[in-house]
């Protein structure tokens, strides 16, 4: 019988609490039994191993990341929706580190829920970048150079990548600013890279 007040979700809010404080790869069953009290033979009545953990953590994250960076981009535009949404993406990632790694995590073709947070946060960057009237292929590209400056940025900062004495808000911010630019011309930059072909 599973432990009085052991559910599935304080299984999974404890797991992604432990993955916060020491990274994703280090979050084990048996640390995360201990946490809880109980022996880890009892969390299988509520995830069925590790790999089915992570999934469920991957899912939450990526539906709490969409839901953060859809409130930091309402009732604003272009730049300015690009800058709040990216500032708040960033804050997000550096206090949540285990649940951006598992937001990372491709789901699988079958996998319906994990699909579906997956897209949330594509759709809310999309939705964003639909102020600078961009179309088709145009706005593809745009989505992967947001998604992958945004992550690159990140993914460096949360392993200690930024070792040079100069303000690493301020390099975010640069950053931020000259994609709010591209964006600004990207059509017209696309255009006139392929009539060079």
């Amino acid at each position: 019988m599973p432990r009085a007040g052991l559910t599935q979700d304080r299984v999974v809010d404890e797991a992604q609490r432990i993955a916060d404080d020491v990274g994703l790869s280090r979050l084990t069953l048996a640390a995360l039994a201990d946490r809880l009290g109980v022996r880890q033979p009892s969390l299988y009545k509520h995830v069925n191993g590790i790999d089915h953990l992570q999934r469920r953590i991957a899912v939450r994250a990526k539906t709490e990341l969409a839901g953060v960076l859809a409130r930091a981009a309402v009732g604003r535009s272009r730049d300015d929706a690009i800058v709040s949404m990216s500032e708040a993406y960033r804050k997000w990632a550096l206090d949540h580190r285990g649940r951006y790694a598992a937001a990372q995590r491709a789901p699988v073709p079958e996998d319906v829920d994990d699909q579906a947070a997956s897209q949330a946060v594509v759709k809310v960057c999309a939705d964003v970048l639909t102020g600078y009237r961009l179309r088709a292929d145009d706005a593809i590209d745009a989505i992967r150079a947001l998604r992958a400056a945004l992550h690159g940025f990140v993914s460096l900062e949360v392993e200690g990548g930024f070792g040079l004495p100069v303000d690493v808000d301020r390099s975010f911010h640069r950053l931020v600013r000259g994609l709010a630019t591209a964006f600004s011309d990207w059509t017209e930059n696309s255009t006139t890279s392929r009539s060079r072909r």
